[in-house]
């Protein structure tokens, strides 16, 4: 069964992150620069929480609040729910639909080591389920001609 190394192995490791003092302004200047929904928030080097789009849309813009003067670490998700490079996808996967979350952190023991998010683990089921799809055609195809070419 296929496990979050698997994608780590093609997608890497980097992962974007930031302090927790870190205005909720510039961390989204980060998010929309980088093209992604999360930024990881570090004390140190270790992990404390994470900062969303959801985040910033309910904790900062819908309280009113300025996002020049509110840091990362005042309205972070905080604690995280992380995984291991050893969980299945499955897994995961259940465990972002249960808790409705869209990016996951990747530790082992303490240390950062990626971020998995839906779109990875719907991108690596297509990819699989495609694979599969031209296996049994060409399986169906070939099993095909030699029925044809035994009459």
């Amino acid at each position: 069964m296929s496990n979050i190394a698997t994608i780590l192995a093609k997608k890497g490791s980097e992962v974007a992150s930031v302090s927790e003092n870190t205005s909720t302004l510039n961390a989204a200047r980060i998010m929309r620069d980088r093209k992604i929904g999360s930024l990881i928030v570090l004390r140190d080097d270790t992990v404390v929480g994470i900062f969303t789009e959801r985040d910033l849309l309910n904790r900062v813009v819908a309280d009113g609040k300025n996002p020049a003067e509110t840091s990362v670490g005042d309205i972070m998700t905080t604690p995280i729910t992380s995984c291991t490079p050893f969980t299945s996808l499955k897994e995961c996967a259940s465990l972002m639909t249960s808790r409705r979350m869209r990016h996951i952190p990747v530790l082992e023991g303490d240390r950062l080591v990626g971020i998995v998010t839906s779109g990875d683990i719907m991108a690596y089921k297509l990819s699989h389920l495609e694979e599969t799809n031209v296996f049994l055609q060409e399986y169906l195809h070939g099993t095909q001609q030699l029925a044809e070419s035994a009459v």
